[in-house]
C-alpha cells in the first residue's frame, strides 16, 4: 500500500474513532435549541470537538510516544494517574454509551429485546474485533467508515437543501459558549490524545522503516482528513437540527430527534438506514476506545503476556454492565467528570505543542496545577447545589460559563515564563 493511500486509511480510521453514534445524537439537538443562532453554536462546538482534538493529533505527531508522554513533564506519577483517569472515563462512559445508543435506536424499535441482551452481544463482538487488533484499523478505514459517511451525508444533504420552515428562536443566552461546553460531551479532546497513540502504534507495526519526520507527516495528514470529515458532519447535523426545529415538540429527546430527522429526509427507509448507521458508528468507536486502552496496558506492563487480553476482557465486562443503562442517564452522569478532566486535557495538548523554550517542566507543573484547581468549581456545580458556590463563582472570571479555568491558566502560563526568563537573565 502506498503512503498516500495508507494516510487516507489511517485518516478514515481516526475519523471512525472520533465519530460514533454517541456523538451523532449531540449536534442535532444543539442546533434544534439554537434556531437561527445555529452557526454560533457550531463555532463553539467546532472549537472543543474539532480544533482541540486536531491539536492533540499534532501533539502526538510531535511527541511520537504514548499517552504517558503527554503528562510526563509534570511528573511520572501525575502522568500515570492522568492516563488512568482518562482511560477509566473512556471505558466507563463513552464506550458503554455506544451500546446504549445502539440499543435505543437500532435494536429496541425493531426487536424489542432487553438492553442487557443487546449489551452482551454487542461487547462479545467488540471483544472479537479488538483481539484481532492488527487488522482493526484497516477494516474500519477501508469498509465501515465509508458506509457511515455515505449515510450521514445523505441525511445532511437532503436536510440542508430541503425547504426550510420558520425556525423557533434560540434558547441559549451565549450560543458560542453553549456549543463549546456541549462539545465536551463528544469526548473528542480525550479521543485525540488516545487515538493519536493508536495510529502511531499501527504505523510502527506496518511501517517500521519510516523516519520520524515521515511518521509525523502521515499522522498530521491523517488528522486533517479525520477532522475535515468531522467538521462537515457536525456542522451539517447542527444545521438541519436548526432548520427543522419548528417541526418537532420542544421537549423531544436526542434519540427521537435524530430518528425524526432521518424520517423527514429519507422517508420510509430512513429508520432502516439510521439503524445501520447507528450500529456501525457505535461499534467502530467502542473498538477504538478498547484497543487504545489495551495497547496502553500492554506497553506499560511489558512483562505481563496477558495484559492485552485481560484489559480487553475487563473493558467489555464493564461495557456490558453500564451499556444496558439509558442514554440520557449516561450523558447526565458524565458531565461532572468531563468538567474536571477536559481542562487538563486541553492544557496538556497545548503545552505539548508550544515551543520547548515556553514549555519547561516548571511551566507544565504550574499551569497544570492552576487548571486543576480552577476546574474544581466547574466540577462541583454538577455535584452539589450551585447556591453553595455562588461566592466562588462570582469572583472567578467566566466561571458562570463553566470556563473558570481559562483566564487563570493563561495568566499562569505568562507569569511563569516571565519568571523563568528573568531568572535566566541573572
Amino acid at each position: 500500500m502506498n503512503k498516500t493511500k495508507e494516510t487516507f486509511v489511517f485518516g478514515f480510521a481516526l475519523f471512525a474513532g472520533f465519530f460514533g453514534a454517541g456523538n451523532l445524537i449531540l449536534p442535532p439537538l444543539l442546533g434544534f435549541k439554537s434556531g437561527s443562532d445555529w452557526w454560533l453554536v457550531t463555532l463553539g462546538f467546532v472549537i472543543s470537538a474539532i480544533v482541540i482534538p486536531l491539536l492533540a493529533i499534532f501533539a502526538h505527531a510531535k511527541l511520537q510516544g504514548t499517552l504517558f508522554d503527554f503528562g510526563k513533564k509534570v511528573s511520572p506519577i501525575f502522568s500515570l494517574i492522568f492516563s488512568f483517569c482518562l482511560f477509566t472515563i473512556s471505558v466507563t462512559l463513552p464506550c458503554p454509551r455506544t451500546a446504549a445508543v445502539t440499543h435505543e435506536m437500532a435494536i429496541a424499535p425493531f426487536f424489542g429485546t432487553s438492553s442487557l441482551l443487546t449489551s452482551v452481544i454487542y461487547f462479545v463482538l467488540v471483544f472479537i474485533f479488538v483481539m484481532n487488533r492488527n487488522g482493526v484499523l484497516s477494516i474500519i478505514g477501508k469498509y465501515l467508515t465509508p458506509i457511515i459517511v455515505l449515510i450521514v451525508l445523505t441525511i445532511i444533504t437532503i436536510g440542508v437543501f430541503s425547504p426550510v420552515t420558520v425556525m423557533n428562536p434560540s434558547s441559549f443566552e451565549l450560543p458560542i459558549i453553549s456549543g463549546l461546553v456541549e462539545g465536551y460531551q463528544t469526548y473528542d479532546a480525550m479521543a485525540g490524545i488516545i487515538m493519536g497513540g493508536v495510529v502511531l502504534v499501527s504505523i510502527n507495526n506496518s511501517k517500521n522503516q519510516m523516519s520520524f519526520n515521515e511518521k509525523k507527516i502521515m499522522v498530521v495528514k491523517s488528522g486533517f482528513i479525520a477532522m475535515f470529515g468531522l467538521f462537515v458532519i457536525y456542522a451539517g447535523l447542527i444545521a438541519i437540527g436548526a432548520f427543522y426545529n419548528g417541526q418537532f415538540d420542544q421537549n423531544i429527546s436526542r434519540t427521537d430527534l435524530l430518528s425524526g430527522l432521518a424520517a423527514k429526509t429519507l422517508g420510509g427507509v430512513g429508520s432502516t438506514f439510521l439503524s445501520i448507521l447507528i450500529a456501525l458508528a457505535c461499534f467502530t468507536t467502542a473498538i477504538a476506545i478498547i484497543v487504545s486502552f489495551a495497547d496502553f496496558f500492554k506497553a506499560y506492563f511489558k512483562t505481563f503476556k496477558n495484559a492485552y487480553l485481560l484489559t480487553t476482557a475487563f473493558c467489555c465486562i464493564v461495557g456490558i454492565g453500564i451499556g444496558q443503562m439509558d442514554v440520557k442517564y449516561i450523558i447526565d452522569i458524565a458531565l461532572p467528570a468531563l468538567m474536571f478532566i477536559y481542562p487538563l486535557c486541553i492544557v496538556l495538548i497545548l503545552l505539548n505543542l508550544v515551543p520547548e523554550k515556553f514549555a519547561s517542566a516548571i511551566v507544565f507543573k504550574w499551569v497544570v496545577l492552576v487548571a486543576f484547581v480552577f476546574s474544581i468549581p466547574d466540577f462541583l456545580v454538577f455535584v452539589i447545589s450551585s447556591k453553595k458556590l455562588e461566592f466562588i463563582i462570582s469572583i472567578i472570571p467566566l466561571a458562570n460559563q463553566n470556563l473558570g479555568w481559562v483566564l487563570p491558566v493563561i495568566v499562569s502560563f505568562v507569569l511563569v515564563n516571565l519568571f523563568e526568563k528573568m531568572k535566566s537573565s541573572y
